[in-house]
Parts: structure tokens; C-alpha cells; sequence
């Protein structure tokens, strides 16, 4: 059985909501159970009402703030997943917080790719994407993927309008030339893969302004009249910064950030963050997801969480209550 979202909750007021609140060294993951979910119209009123109470304050505090969400992974391709993803944003944006969603699409491109008979390539976990392969991104991010997350969000009762990086200039990109790490000063053309000059917040501002939730896809333009795959992470995250982001939510199909024996770390500073880099903690399809966590942490961002998108309504856990559901990165 998958983890059961409102356990924390429920434990919490068991054993005394004291006991859950977020220290400054050390936050209190959702349990994962083995035991049936357990839905909200099954908890008794008295214990609905502590939850939202819990989640009162948080609200206070975040009202008006920006909240970007990096969407990814499980949560994108498991239909409860997607309906709790929904939920959450909506229920953000109605409570006064402004989510903004950059998503992905890994998997899907990749069977898109293979209808075509193509197999995908990865470097130091950034796609190399050849000129067939930037069209199918194009298609897949900016068609397929992106109007399924729209739809999903407005039946939830949300108004969401998508956006690529074409639209209103929003991402600049130039032709990335990527550090090969093994032969250090040696760079690797990755082809079609762009490195963000600039994002133009403007347009994402006015959907703000008219209570829209803007989804926007990973894909940027160059002056060169080429369309560039740039990694959803470093979207989020660069979007983040030029926004003047309260929070940056990345959704992952991991616990969170773990240690070399597969424990789940909780709060991370930046210079532990380094190390971990250093001595290969974090590797693979890891590294651009923290490496742009780390950049909004350090450029203005008040906190990054990598989060557990396994877990059915993790923004809300996390954003919105006493638990945690993954890692808090922060740049002091």
C-alpha cells in the first residue's frame, strides 16, 4: 500500500501536537504505513479540526506569498497522485498563497521516444537532445503534458493557463556547454540543451494578478530562433529567484535528500550540501535538482523542500503543517 497522507496527522494528536512542531535543527517526517489510507471523510470532526487549525497559522504567514512548485515524477503519472497534486494547488490559491507549477516530462518523452524507435541518452543527468529529439520535447512538454496538467487543475476548480518559455520572452535561453566533471576544463555539448540567459517575470505576474495559476513548461528560446530543453529543476528554481519566492517545492520520487546509507536527511544547510556533492552523495539525476535547490536557497528563496511526491498531498503537508514529508534546504 502506498504511504498514508493523513498518519502524521492523526499521530500528532495522539501523542500531543507539541511534540510535531518544526525545530531548528530537526522536522518530523510523515510515517510511511503499510495499513489502509485513511480518507478525510473518515476522521472524526474533532480531529479534522485540529489538522486545519494546525494549518491556520501557516496560512497567515504565507498570505500573498509565491510558492513554486517544480512537478515531477510518480505524481505525474499515478492518476490519485495527480488529483491530490490538483487539489493541493487549488486549495493554495484559494487560501491566498500564489503556486506557480514548472513541470517536466521525463517519462513521457522518453515513450515518446521509443515509439520512434529512439532511445534516450543521459549525461551527468541532463538529457542530450539532438534536433528529433528537441521536436518531441517541444511536443510532448509544451502539448501532451502541459494541457493534462491544466485540465487536471481547472476540474479541480482552479483557473490554470499555460505557458512556454516563447511566451512573453518568459525564458531567454543560450546553447549550454556543460563542465564534463570526470575531465575537469573539458566542456560536453549536449546538443539542444540551453542554459537560461534570462526570464522575463512579467507575464507570470499578470496570470498572478487575475488569480490564474501558471503552468509552465521547461522549454526555452534563444536569439537564435532555436528551442532549447532546459531541466525543469533549473527552471523552478531560477523562476524562484526572479519571483521573489517564499518557497520552492521540488517533487521527487525519493524520500527526500538521503545520506550514503539511505537515510533520509531533514534539514540541510548549504556547506553540508557542498560536501555531500564532493564526496559523490549526491549523483546522477540528484545533481541538477540540488545543485538548483542550492542556487534558490542562496539567491533569495526563504526555503527549498524536496519532497516525497509519493505522498499523497505533500505540498499541503509540507507547506501547510507541523510535518515534513521530505528535506528543508536553506542557504545559511
Amino acid at each position: 500500500m502506498g504511504p498514508n497522507p493523513l498518519a502524521g496527522a492523526i499521530q500528532c494528536r495522539a501523542d500531543g501536537l507539541h511534540r510535531c512542531s518544526r525545530t531548528a535543527t530537526e522536522r518530523d517526517p510523515i510515517a510511511m504505513s503499510d495499513s489502509p489510507s485513511i480518507t478525510a471523510a473518515q476522521l472524526p470532526s474533532d480531529i479534522k479540526a485540529e489538522v486545519l487549525s494546525e494549518a491556520l497559522p501557516y496560512i497567515r504567514r504565507f498570505h500573498g506569498k509565491t510558492i513554486v512548485v517544480k512537478y515531477g515524477g510518480n505524481a505525474m503519472t499515478e492518476e490519485r497522485l495527480q488529483r491530490s497534486f490538483a487539489h493541493d494547488v487549488v486549495l493554495l490559491k484559494l487560501v491566498g498563497l500564489n503556486p506557480i507549477v514548472v513541470h517536466g516530462g521525463g517519462p513521457q518523452i522518453d515513450n515518446a521516444l521509443q515509439r520512434l524507435g529512439k532511445q534516450g541518452k543521459f549525461i551527468q543527468g541532463m538529457r542530450v537532445t539532438d534536433e528529433e529529439t528537441m521536436e518531441v520535447v517541444e511536443w510532448v512538454l509544451g502539448g501532451q503534458v502541459q494541457q493534462d496538467i491544466v485540465m487536471m487543475i481547472n476540474a479541480a476548480g482552479g483557473k490554470a493557463v499555460g505557458l512556454t518559455g516563447k511566451d512573453g520572452g518568459l525564458i531567454q535561453a543560450t546553447h549550454k556547454l556543460m563542465d564534463d566533471r570526470e575531465h575537469p576544463g573539458e566542456k560536453i555539448d549536449l546538443g539542444f540543451v540551453g542554459d537560461i540567459a534570462r526570464i522575463e517575470p512579467a507575464v507570470v505576474k499578470a496570470l498572478q494578478d487575475d488569480q490564474f495559476i501558471p503552468v509552465i513548461s521547461s522549454i526555452g528560446y534563444g536569439e537564435d530562433g532555436n528551442a532549447y530543453n532546459i531541466n525543469a529543476d533549473v527552471v523552478a528554481g531560477k523562476m524562484a529567484e526572479v519571483l521573489g519566492a517564499e518557497k520552492l517545492v521540488m517533487m521527487t520520487n525519493t524520500p527526500g535528500v538521503l545520506d550514503k546509507d539511505g537515510k533520509l536527511l531533514t534539514r540541510l544547510s548549504a556547506a553540508t550540501i557542498d560536501a555531500m556533492f564532493d564526496d559523490g552523495t549526491i549523483s546522477g539525476g540528484m545533481l541538477p535538482k540540488i545543485s538548483s535547490a542550492l542556487d534558490a536557497a542562496r539567491n533569495g528563496v526563504n526555503s527549498v523542500h524536496v519532497v516525497d511526491g509519493r505522498v499523497p498531498h505533500c505540498l499541503l503537508l509540507e507547506i501547510l503543517t507541523d510535518k515534513g514529508v521530505g528535506t528543508m534546504i536553506q542557504g545559511a
